[in-house]
């Protein structure tokens, strides 16, 4: 499997951390940051690992708005900006 690049955004819940991957929509939590990030690299690959064997990888990253460019990699949907807004 090629390398694939994903986000992460990191919240706090009470005392746990939850770190996020909007791309495929997984997450994973930690004591810390640190161990957030640690348990969700090891959430994506084990993802990526399962829908490679089912054979739905490609179908999954295209769903998720990844491109290959010319060489075969896959590019990431990029964030562009993060606001916190309120509704009144």
């Amino acid at each position: 499997m090629n390398p694939i690049e994903y986000d992460i955004i990191i919240f706090k819940e009470n005392k746990t951390f939850i770190a996020y991957c909007p791309e495929l929509d997984v997450s994973s939590c930690g004591e810390n940051i640190e161990q957030a990030k640690e348990n969700l690299k090891t959430t994506v690959r084990l993802f990526l690992e399962e829908a490679e064997k089912m054979g739905t990888l490609e179908e999954i990253l295209i769903e998720s708005g990844y491109k290959k460019d010319e060489s075969g990699k896959w590019l990431s949907p990029k964030i562009v900006a993060t606001e916190v807004a309120t509704m009144v």
